[in-house]
């Protein structure tokens, strides 16, 4: 999916519907071809699918369960201010809570999370 105006939750949503990846708008012709080869060498119905699925579980297992409810929070769409209010915690741990699920997961964006999380879902 390309968009020009993507939020989390739009992403989750787009992932959740069969989307192989989210790109947002400007975006370069590497990250486009690198995207269409992705979605070729995994077809959505391919046996490689439960191992994907194995895979991306296995990334989420190490998280705690803060992190596991902070994760949920941001896939939701919220930002951390919000959580932060929500929770009754301060925004700079909301802060540190995502740094860590992002290094645990071994994702560099939210997208990357996002297709981690539907994918393990």
């Amino acid at each position: 999916m390309i968009t020009g105006h993507g939020d989390v939750s739009l992403a989750v949503k787009a992932m959740q519907a069969g989307a192989s990846d989210f790109i947002e708008k400007p975006f370069g012709h590497e990250e486009l071809v690198a995207s269409i080869k992705r979605a070729l060498e995994h077809p959505p119905h391919s046996g490689l699918e439960q191992e994907r699925r194995m895979d991306a579980a296995a990334h989420l297992d190490g998280l705690t369960t803060r992190q596991r409810q902070i994760l949920s929070l941001v896939l939701a769409g919220h930002p951390s201010k919000n959580i932060a209010a929500d929770l009754g915690i301060s925004q700079r741990t909301v802060e540190n809570h995502r740094a860590a699920i992002m290094r645990k997961t071994g994702s560099r964006n939210i997208p990357a999370l996002i297709r981690l999380a539907v994918t393990a879902d």
